[in-house]
């Protein structure tokens, strides 16, 4: 079998890519004996994947995809790095899927010229959850999805580049360098970041890692203290970028990931391993980053006693605001984040849906900032789980304490002052908490309720507990130290977050074990003994043996097929029908066409148009989403029942409704409808 692919030392960057896909046609298949045996298959988080065995006497493989409900004339083909050949099977994974239904084709190409060929069943890729405040409608870009639209899809004009152990050196890009458009050709992933840096091209870019990649492999590549480091020219520089690993074992092996300047970049399906001092940093001034379903293992040992493990996990500082760290999983980290450092205003970040598998502290540890902490799973830490200092503000609603020695605690007071003097000698934070469930902890005092393990103290306490999560605090309660007051943040600014989406505590250990991490829980696997490791703060040797010993099984990337030209996205093979439409009223979110994301509502009055009487609308708030694509120029035709001059964005701009009205013209390409005012949307069409 030739395996060619394995020693390329370049990969061609696609530009433009619908879906992450090329449009690709085919003849019939021809009959054959030999066949294509798909082993699993699945879905994930805007993804689908496909195993298959080896065929025999195959020459190379093409995989596609299409909508389940789509004819065989819309099998667009992937890119042949997103094919790989493993020790025992081959794999491939399409990326960048709205959520929906959609089955994949294998196609092997015979040594004699014929092919075979097997499809999938149905493949479901559902949707990431974009929620926090990376994706508030206060923040500066309004989104942390980098290159992709918040429906999953690559943004028109998308570049990707694929880096792996073989390339990461080589792989080239051609950037703009000044105003006048004039473009470099970046070697190597660091000169690729070097290049953007100059901020002239802000292209929407998407960088996929496959496989294990090492220190050693980015080596001209990463900054004198070991990381890859993606960095704009001042404050929030649009960077409109994605860092994102391929399938279930793209792994950072031995260096980190670093922020600096940045506004509108996506960190996901990762795993971090053996890092040096912070594993993904968000240093100095970043905007809309958005964290998530990561796997962050120990780090590096650093020359402090406590940074055995490693320094933190996932740190942000020094002005970094509207950031969301979500479903990453953290392996028994000796400091999952710290958030803040010198910082002197207030910020805004938000940690939901993380899994704090037995790690011991800093979860995290918060000054100045405010910080909304939301459906985590603290699976038994050792030391404490929340903590704040410095007079910040935290709001820790509906998450699972399971065995946290201290769930939540403020600099000199409370528990801290019964003698542990975790936070040292900075002035205290004000907590407000609300619907958690704290399975077994030492101590957690509330200002005013008993209802801890501790009893209730008004002057030293851990916590207010609120009657519900709309209250506010009274400015009576105050910090021991420092006497500063809960800024309720929570209530007086757009958390990003739609509170119908927050999962019942008692439901979190469930969910998050479930979907925390990278796709399918990553290729590495380790069960800890909570009798040991829930009140350790060790470092586990054996845990830390299995990672450095931590071996890829990748064995080629490529599908070893002869490539196929990429087609114009612009001019796919399946046209936009002359006209859709869509009633809310009588088909709910429910579409062949659009991808629609939100909640439904028949309380918000009645809609006469065209002769229609409507009565259902979908509710456009934060955590709503409208996606689709247009081949052609089309008109857009949007009806609300809201007030002259209230507003709607469509790709990204705001548009005023008259008499309800919003009539918009599109160019062909990909499209997303999301909110800018609250409104209420009954009818949609495009002709």
């Amino acid at each position: 079998m030739n395996k060619h692919a394995a020693k390329l030392t370049s990969y061609v960057v696609f530009l433009a890519l619908a879906l992450t896909l090329v449009t690709s046609g085919w003849g019939n298949s021809t009959a054959h004996a030999a066949s294509v045996s798909i082993t699993s298959s699945g879905g994930w988080n805007e993804t689908t994947f496909v195993q298959w065995s080896s065929v025999s006497n195959a020459q190379g493989y093409n995989v596609y995809v299409k909508p389940s409900s789509a004819a065989d004339s819309q099998y667009q083909q992937l890119d042949s790095q997103l094919i790989r050949k493993y020790a025992s099977y081959w794999r491939a994974d399409a990326v960048g899927l709205a959520a929906g239904s959609y089955v994949m084709k294998v196609e092997a190409i015979l040594s004699d010229g014929t092919t075979a060929s097997a499809v999938s069943g149905t493949l479901t890729a559902s949707a990431h959850d974009r929620s926090g405040f990376a994706f508030s409608a206060n923040s500066t870009f309004g989104t942390g999805s980098g290159a992709y639209n918040n429906n999953g899809t690559l943004k028109s004009g998308a570049q990707v580049v694929y880096v792996t152990s073989q390339n990461a050196q080589t792989v080239t890009l051609d950037v703009k360098i000044n105003s006048a458009g004039d473009k470099q050709t970046a070697v190597g992933i660091g000169e690729i970041f070097t290049l953007r840096q100059k901020g002239y091209d802000t292209t929407p870019l998407a960088i996929r890692f496959i496989g294990k990649v090492t220190a050693a492999n980015l080596s001209g590549q990463l900054n004198s203290s070991g990381y890859l480091q993606i960095k704009g020219k001042t404050d929030y520089s649009p960077m409109n970028m994605t860092i994102e690993g391929i399938g279930q074992d793209a792994t950072a092996y031995g260096w980190g990931i670093l922020l600096r300047y940045v506004g509108n970049v996506e960190i996901r399906n990762l795993g971090v391993m053996l890092f040096p001092d912070d594993g993904i940093s968000l240093d100095t001034g970043n905007a809309n980053v958005w964290v998530h379903n990561n796997d962050i293992f120990y780090g590096a040992a650093g020359s402090d006693a406590d940074q055995v493990k490693g320094d933190g996990s996932t740190d942000l500082k020094k002005g970094s605001t509207f950031i969301t760290i979500s479903y990453n999983h953290y392996w028994d980290s000796g400091k999952a984040s710290l958030v803040g450092l010198s910082e002197t205003a207030d910020f805004y970040a938000t940690f939901h849906h993380n899994w704090f598998d037995h790690s011991d502290s800093r979860h995290p540890r918060i000054r100045t900032g405010s910080v909304h902490i939301y459906n985590n799973f603290y699976d038994g830490n050792s030391k404490y789980g929340v903590g704040v200092t410095t007079g910040s503000s935290a709001f820790v609603e509906s998450n699972y304490f399971r065995h946290v020695k201290y769930p939540m605690m403020s600099s000199l007071q409370g528990t801290d002052a019964l003698g542990e003097g975790t936070f040292s000698g900075e002035n205290g934070g004000m907590i407000k908490a609300y619907n958690n469930v704290i399975a077994s902890a030492d101590s957690i005092i509330y200002a005013n309720s008993n209802a801890g393990t501790t009893a209730a103290n008004a002057t030293s306490f851990d916590a207010y507990l609120a009657a519900s999560r709309t209250a506010s605090v009274p400015s009576t309660y105050k910090t021991k130290a420092g006497g500063t007051a809960y800024n309720n943040f929570d209530t007086l600014k757009e958390l990003g977050v739609n509170a119908a989406n927050i999962d019942a505590a008692s439901n979190v250990e469930q969910v998050v074990s479930a979907r925390a991490g990278r796709l399918n829980k990553g290729d590495f696997t380790w069960e800890f003994n909570d009798a040991v490791d829930d009140t350790s703060d060790t470092l586990n040797t054996a845990l830390m043996s299995k990672i450095q010993s931590y071996t890829t099984q990748l064995v080629s990337v490529g599908g070893n097929s002869s490539p196929t030209t990429p087609t114009d996205p612009t001019t796919p093979t399946d046209p936009t029908p002359a006209t859709v439409v869509h009633n809310f009223t009588t088909s709910g979110t429910t579409s062949s066409f659009f991808n629609i994301q939100g909640n439904l509502s028949t309380t918000k009055g009645t809609v006469t148009y065209n002769g229609l009487t409507l009565t259902q609308c979908l509710k456009i708030e934060s955590s709503t989403s409208i996606g689709f694509t247009t081949t052609a120029a089309k008109t857009l035709t949007l009806v609300f029942n809201s007030a002259n001059g209230t507003l709607i964005k469509i790709d990204g701009t705001s548009y005023a409704m008259t008499n309800g009205i919003v009539s918009v013209s599109l160019a062909a390409g990909a499209h997303t409808i999301t909110k800018a005012d609250t409104t209420n949307l009954y009818y949609m069409k495009l002709e």
